[in-house]
C-alpha cells in the first residue's frame, strides 16, 4: 500500500459521494473526516494489540525467564508503558499518506504525536529508573548506600530537559536560548526547588559519610523521634517510631539537627547500662567484726573481705594505730564492701559483656543521698531483652541492699509522714 493507492481510494470515494447528490466541497470534507476516523480506529487497534496481545505474550516470556530484572521491569509497568507508542506510530506514519493534501493538518498531527511520544518516553524511562532502584535494593550495598535521592534527582533532570525541549518547540526557539532565559529566573527557581536542593546535598553527605542508613535506630529529641529509619528520599526521611507512628522530616534536618544513631551500639554487640541507685548516707558505717564475719559468707566478696581486712590490720599494726577508736587508721565500710560486691556480681553475670567496660562507682552526694552507679554493657542489643537484663540486675540489687546494712534513699510518702503523728 502506497500514497498513490490512498489517493485513488480517496478520489473514488469522493466521486461516489458526488454521484449520491452531495456537493463537491462537502464531499471533500466528508472524505477527509472519514479518513481521519479510519486513522483513529487503526491507532486504537494498534494500541489494543500492543496493550493486550503483545503485552500478554511478553508477560508469559518474562514469567518463564529466570532473570530477575525482567520480572522487576514487568512489576514497574515498563513493558505496559511501551504500548503507549503504538497509536502514536500509527498517527505519525499513516496521516501523511492519507491526508497529504492537508499539509497544515499533517504538520499539526506530527507535532502533537512527537510531543505525545516524548511524554511516553519519559514514562518509560521513569519506569526503568524505578526498576533499576528496585534491583539495587536487592543488593547488600543498598543497606549502607541508599540511592533513592539520586534516582529522584535523575528524574527531575529528565523532566526538566523534556520540559525545556517542549517549550523550545512551542516557541520556535533553540533549547540553549530557553536555558539562558531561565538564568534570569534563577532566584525563583532556587526558591521553588529549595527543599530539593538541600535534600540532594544532605543525601550526598549522608551517603558519603555513612551517617544514617535505612534500618538504623535513631532518636531526635527536637522532633520527638525514636524509631527505625524506613526510607531516605530526596526531600524526606521516614522513621517508624516504636509506638508504631510514622514521622516524616526533611532530609536536610538530618544534617542540621542533632541525631543520635544507635547503629554503633548494635554493631559493637553490647548496649550500655548506666543507672544509679541513691543510698541513704545515714546508713553508711564502719564494719564491726560481726559485720565482717557475716559479709565473708557472701560468695562474691568472700576473698575481698579477707584480703582487704588482712591488709588493713597489717597497715594499722605497722603504724601503731589505736584500734579502740574506729576513726583511727583504716577500716572497711559496708558501702565499700557493697561496691565490691556489685562489681563482682556484674563480672559474673552471663548477660554482661566481659570485653567492655564494667564499673561501679560513687557519684557526687546530693540531697537525695549517695548515687551508686552501675556502668556496663549487655551482650544483647535487642530492646526487650536488654530491658529484661537491666531489670533483673536492679531487682537483685534492691533485694540485697539490706544485707549490707544499707538503705535506699526514698522521699517521704504519706505513710511515712503518718508515722510522725502521735
Amino acid at each position: 500500500m502506497n500514497l498513490d493507492q490512498f489517493h485513488l481510494w480517496s478520489q473514488q470515494f469522493k466521486i461516489w459521494l458526488v454521484s449520491q447528490g452531495v456537493h463537491n466541497n462537502l464531499a471533500v470534507i466528508i472524505s477527509n473526516y472519514c479518513w481521519i476516523i479510519v486513522i483513529a480506529i487503526l491507532a486504537a487497534i494498534a494500541y489494543y494489540a500492543a496493550r493486550n496481545i503483545l503485552y500478554n505474550f511478553l508477560k508469559r516470556l518474562v514469567k518463564k525467564s529466570k532473570n530477575q530484572f525482567d520480572d522487576i521491569l514487568l512489576e514497574k509497568k515498563f513493558f505496559k508503558r511501551l504500548s503507549y507508542f503504538a497509536p502514536a506510530i500509527v498517527f505519525y506514519k499513516v496521516t501523511p499518506l492519507v491526508v497529504s493534501h492537508l499539509p497544515g493538518f499533517v504538520n499539526m498531527v506530527e507535532k502533537s504525536t512527537e510531543i505525545y511520544m516524548m511524554f511516553a518516553g519519559v514514562l518509560v524511562i521513569d519506569a526503568l529508573f524505578d526498576a533499576l532502584h528496585h534491583m539495587y535494593l536487592t543488593t547488600e550495598m543498598s543497606k549502607t548506600r541508599p540511592i533513592k535521592g539520586f534516582i529522584q534527582v535523575a528524574k527531575i533532570i529528565l523532566y526538566s530537559v523534556v520540559a525545556i525541549i517542549l517549550v523550545s518547540w512551542l516557541l520556535g526557539q533553540k533549547p540553549l536560548a530557553i536555558i539562558g532565559g531561565l538564568g534570569a529566573l534563577s532566584a525563583v527557581i532556587m526558591l521553588i526547588f529549595k527543599d530539593s536542593i538541600l535534600g540532594f546535598v544532605a543525601g550526598i553527605q549522608l551517603s558519603v559519610n555513612n551517617m544514617v542508613r535505612i534500618g538504623d535506630w535513631i532518636t531526635m529529641d527536637k522532633y520527638g523521634i525514636d524509631g527505625v529509619v524506613t526510607e531516605i528520599s530526596l526531600t524526606t526521611v521516614k522513621v517508624k517510631n516504636f509506638d508504631n507512628t510514622i514521622s516524616t522530616l526533611p532530609t536536610y534536618s538530618m544534617i542540621a539537627d542533632a541525631v543520635k544513631n544507635w547503629r554503633g551500639m548494635e554493631e559493637a554487640g553490647g548496649r550500655r547500662i548506666s543507672r544509679a541507685l541513691n543510698l541513704d548516707m545515714n546508713s553508711v558505717k564502719f564494719c564491726t567484726s560481726e559485720m565482717l564475719e557475716r559479709y565473708e559468707k557472701f560468695g562474691y566478696v568472700t576473698e575481698y573481705v579477707k584480703e582487704t581486712e588482712d591488709l588493713i590490720q597489717q597497715y594499722n599494726l605497722q603504724n601503731s594505730i589505736n584500734n579502740d577508736v574506729l576513726v583511727n587508721g583504716r577500716r572497711q565500710t559496708n558501702l565499700g564492701i557493697f561496691r565490691a560486691y556489685l562489681l563482682e556480681y556484674l563480672k559474673n553475670n552471663p548477660n554482661i559483656h566481659d570485653e567492655m567496660t564494667i564499673m561501679v562507682r560513687q557519684l557526687a552526694p546530693t540531697e537525695k543521698g549517695i548515687p551508686m552507679q552501675l556502668y556496663c554493657f549487655t551482650k544483647t542489643t535487642a530492646w526487650v531483652e536488654y530491658e529484661g537484663v537491666q531489670s533483673d540486675i536492679f531487682d537483685h540489687i534492691l533485694a540485697i541492699i539490706p544485707y549490707f546494712d544499707l538503705k535506699v534513699f526514698q522521699s517521704p510518702t504519706g505513710n511515712d509522714l503518718k508515722k510522725l503523728v502521735p
